[in-house]
């Protein structure tokens, strides 16, 4: 009986550091799940199919600036200088969200003028730009974005910064 305790203690200790470690990190990013979710559900509907054109690649539609405002990250060893190294980051999801939390911890302002910086300003400055955030958003992804975020964001575990 005291050996189940125990273990049940001892396994108990190890979800919440494991969840208090999972927080940490999660704090070092700006922007939640969520609203990465809703801002790739708005800007393309999350199609992830390969895609590059009119200037954009991947399911979150990064042009090559982008990618590099955001750190020029690549997946495997590839060198950022590689011919293939945008196009390979932007269409991998992780690596693309990555880089989205590298471009709005860089360019990262409220857009709207709310006092705050929250997922509305981040769908701002991915479509329009670190420097033209407060321009008018087009009404579909505008739209897109509000609807996702009213069914997801109850669910989210933390706020964004």
């Amino acid at each position: 009986m005291a050996a189940n305790k125990l273990c049940c203690t001892l396994a108990i200790g190890a979800l919440l550091c494991l969840g208090f470690a999972a927080l940490i990190q999660a704090q070092d990013k700006p922007v939640t799940d969520v609203c990465l979710g809703c801002i790739c559900e708005a800007i393309s509907g999350c199609n992830q199919t390969r895609y590059c054109g009119a200037g954009v690649c991947g399911l979150f539609r990064i042009t090559w600036a982008y990618w590099s405002d955001g750190g020029k990250l690549t997946l495997g060893n590839e060198s950022p200088q590689s011919e293939d190294a945008y196009a390979n980051c932007v269409n991998d999801p992780y690596c693309a969200a990555n880089t989205i939390q590298n471009y709005m911890t860089k360019f990262g302002q409220d857009c709207n003028g709310d006092n705050s910086i929250d997922c509305y300003d981040y769908a701002a400055i991915h479509k329009l730009g670190g420097y033209g955030c407060k321009g008018e958003l087009g009404y579909h992804y505008q739209t897109q974005l509000t609807n996702c975020l009213n069914q997801f964001q109850p669910i989210d575990v933390r706020t964004s910064g």
